[in-house]
């Protein structure tokens, strides 16, 4: 990244107020600090998150001295956090960028030339574009206007037409001198931003404007401030009084009154119409409110707007919400009642919500039920799984019942409860459960009621990319509704992740209302928890020789390809790799029986583990894990034992699916210890002994400090006291160095003389 160049002034001051949007602010950083204009500064400021934002900012203003962190001790409000940013900021201009949003490409650029041009303005107007989690991107109302302009310099009363732009202050470059020289700033509360912009506006002597989409407005499905009902946007009134209060100290700008005052009545009925604003109960009391500012900031001789709007502003005048509440009514009501007839229909003509399961979820909740499945039914596994067996010793008045699929029964232990899938005890238990225990999500006809409890394990740390990133990739979004996908995640109350880039991945690919919980994966609490005689057990059933290294190769499924299919020679890596090796191959559970695995098991070459059902014991049996993309390879990091990527189809992959990082970069936190890319390099790694060397080991062990952050064998402990018993989750998670992994096999603690390369070949990660 680029350092800024001593203490010399930046020209643009980029002010981030930053609270509760850690799915979010990396992306907003990365747009600021990848544009091609450098002469910026980054203030963001900390108001008091209480997520990883802080850890977040902290790490980014390491790594780059234009990024200046300040860090709020209490939570004090976006007005507040951008007033400390505007006085912190040494640039001539600020802009205000809100930390869920991005600039635009070439943005800075487009900024500095424009002020150039027109003689550095008090105001620089700014176009934007709003985007939306399905990828769809609309134009802002103002691209015509602001191109109008041209290089233009103005001010408000000469334009008056500019007063029409979205009122947000993230449209907009101030000259710091003109802001911080006016005493501008906010005011509590929201709406504050309309205010702001209505009085600087109207104080600025010199205006242009810029048509470049500099700002990128994310339009997020959950979590917007502005989108969540209650009595919060009655402060909406409070905000106008103000900016009535401000042109009545100043004559002079009488001109503009009945603008300001049309603008202001429709906020008052866009705000009221709103449901994720206005709460039905207090729509009459809200209409009242407006109707009184109304009648006390109508101008004389105001002339009403034409159309629909103008009869609602008569009905605003008169008061009447009854009045009021019928037109709106009448014109919505066909619309609403088409949508509610689908939306029923397609619930209740499911086959599903027969009588029976009607029935049963009029029933009351069942307060010590909890519901378990993992793997789409197919057995008990997993993260619910550990938590399961964790419950049974410390909440052991909760009853756990496991759906499974027909062809799952055979494998459910003795003594644990289950229903099959689809069975009518299947459709009471769900009904009736309090907690809903999964690692994928539930068909799309359960209800998730009022009062159940349904916590997302996952099944994965992600390296391949997930929800709602994946529609940039046709291969992985194939036959798939992303807006279902949602609709099943908007169902989750917790998620539970076992590192921060989880938490923030998560965050932003699921735009919905869950609480992400940071216990770590209590499947991985085995790695911390077995002991060397668990070791040798597991190495015994699986028939692995004293003395011999154990290879587990487990590579993950491909979006682009049907069936499995091999990416190793698998016959030829065992003879290079001779006698003294063992080679485990799991396939993904998503193949079906491969009949070239079992000819080379029924030839004693390899063991074909893809069935065996613990996976964990696996990792715990071997001595080294080579994978591709699977993330597999972050549990594994857990034991602390070398791991081999084999990634011969990087590119393709990389293209087909989509990665969050670069699994062959080399870098410290990205790969996880030696890479290869062809079976040449794979053998080598081997042959060389790198697989097991000191540089592997380095990468390893910075991957581990990334992604082997809250798994410490306590992970179930954590979820079932929070969960089940609502209390704090204890023990807190141990330090990565405090932690001991379990015994690695004996064959690891014997020094071992690295076979000879048999000739020249290339080796990544050597």
């Amino acid at each position: 990244m680029t350092v800024a160049n001593g203490n010399a002034s930046p020209k643009i001051s980029v002010v981030v107020p930053v609270y509760k949007v850690q799915g979010y602010l990396r992306a907003c950083l990365d747009s600021i600090l990848s544009q091609s204009f450098g002469d910026f500064e980054i203030v963001v400021i900390d108001d008091h998150s209480p997520d990883a934002c802080g850890r977040i900012i902290d790490e980014y203003a390491a790594l780059d001295s234009r990024v200046i962190p300040v860090h709020f001790e209490e939570n004090r409000g976006i007005g507040k956090a951008r007033d400390a940013g505007a006085l912190k900021s040494r640039g001539e201009y600020i802009l205000f960028l809100d930390s869920d949003d991005t600039l635009g490409e070439g943005a800075l650029q487009a900024i500095a030339d424009r002020l150039e041009v027109t003689g550095d303005p008090d105001i620089l107007l700014l176009n934007h574009v709003r985007t939306y989690w399905n990828n769809r991107v609309q134009e802002s109302a103002a691209g015509e206007l602001l191109a109008g302009a041209g290089t233009d310099v103005f001010t408000a009363l000469e334009r008056p037409e500019f007063l029409t732009m979205f009122a947000v202050v993230w449209n907009r470059a101030y000259r710091r001198e003109f802001y911080v020289g006016n005493n501008f700033i906010f005011t509590d509360g929201i709406y504050e931003d309309a205010l702001m912009v209505y009085k600087t506006m109207l104080t600025a002597e010199s205006i242009a404007a810029t048509d470049h989409v500099c700002v990128e407005y994310r339009q997020r499905r959950q979590g917007n401030s502005m989108r969540t009902p209650g009595r919060k946007h009655f402060g909406i009134f409070e905000q106008y009084a103000r900016l009535f209060e401000f042109l009545d100290e100043r004559p002079h700008l009488e001109s503009v009154r009945a603008m300001l005052f049309e603008r202001t009545a429709s906020h008052f009925l866009f705000t009221l119409a709103r449901e994720d604003r206005i709460v039905p109960k207090d729509r009459a009391e809200f209409f009242k409110l407006s109707a009184t500012h109304y009648k006390r900031f109508k101008p004389k001789g105001f002339v009403l707007p034409e159309g629909s709007q103008g009869v609602r502003f008569q009905l605003l005048e008169r008061g009447s919400y009854t009045a009021y509440a019928a037109v709106t009514t009448a014109a919505s009501t066909r619309h609403q009642v088409v949508q509610r007839a689908v939306k029923v229909k397609t619930k209740l003509g499911k086959t599903a919500y027969n009588r029976l399961y009607r029935l049963h979820l009029r029933r009351p909740i069942d307060e010590n039920l909890a519901v378990y499945t993992a793997y789409w039914n197919r057995g008990v596994a997993c993260n619910p799984a550990a938590i399961y067996h964790k419950a049974k010793e410390l909440a052991p008045n909760i009853h756990g019942v496991w759906i499974v699929r027909p062809d799952a029964v055979d494998t459910i232990p003795e003594g644990v409860d289950y229903v099959v899938a689809n069975s009518p005890r299947y459709w009471e238990v769900l009904a009736r459960a309090k907690y809903l225990v999964n690692n994928v999500n539930f068909p799309n006809n359960i209800v998730k009621r009022p009062g159940q409890v349904f916590l997302q394990t996952h099944h994965g740390t992600p390296l391949k990319e997930m929800g709602i990133d994946q529609q940039k990739y046709p291969a992985a979004a194939k036959n798939m509704s992303f807006a279902k996908m949602l609709e099943r995640a908007d169902k989750w109350d917790l998620s539970l992740t076992s590192n921060q880039h989880s938490t923030e991945t998560w965050e932003r690919v699921y735009p919905c209302a869950f609480e992400a919980v940071e216990y770590g994966y209590p499947r991985n609490d085995v790695f911390f928890r077995a002991t060397a005689e668990d070791v040798a057990r597991i190495r015994g059933e699986l028939g692995i020789e004293e003395g011999k290294t154990a290879v587990l190769y487990c590579p993950t499924v491909r979006d682009y390809q049907k069936g499995y299919v091999p990416r190793i020679d698998l016959e030829r890596f065992c003879r290079e790799l001779g006698p003294d090796y063992v080679v485990l191959v799991r396939t993904h559970y998503f193949y079906g029986a491969d009949p070239q695995l079992k000819a080379l098991q029924e030839r004693g070459l390899i063991r074909d583990v893809s069935k065996y059902p613990v996976v964990e014991d696996l990792c715990l049996a071997s001595d080294a894990l080579i994978t591709d993309y699977s993330s597999i390879m972050f549990d594994y990091a857990s034991l602390d034992r070398p791991i081999v990527t084999y990634a011969d189809d990087w590119e393709v992959y990389r293209r087909a699916r989509g990665v969050y990082f670069d699994i062959l970069s080399g870098e410290p936190g990205e790969t996880p210890g030696a890479t290869a890319t062809d079976e040449d390099q794979l053998i080598e790694v081997f042959r060389s002994g790198a697989w097991n060397g000191a540089k592997a080991a380095e990468l390893r062990a910075a991957f581990r400090e990334r992604f082997v952050q809250f798994d410490d064998g306590n992970a179930a402990e954590r979820v079932v006291r929070h969960l089940f018993l609502g209390q704090q989750p204890s023990p807190a998670v141990l330090p990565l160095n405090e932690r001991t992994p379990a015994p690695a096999p004996a064959t690891l603690a014997k020094a071992r003389i690295p076979l000879q390369p048999t000739g020249e070949r290339g080796l990544i990660g050597a």
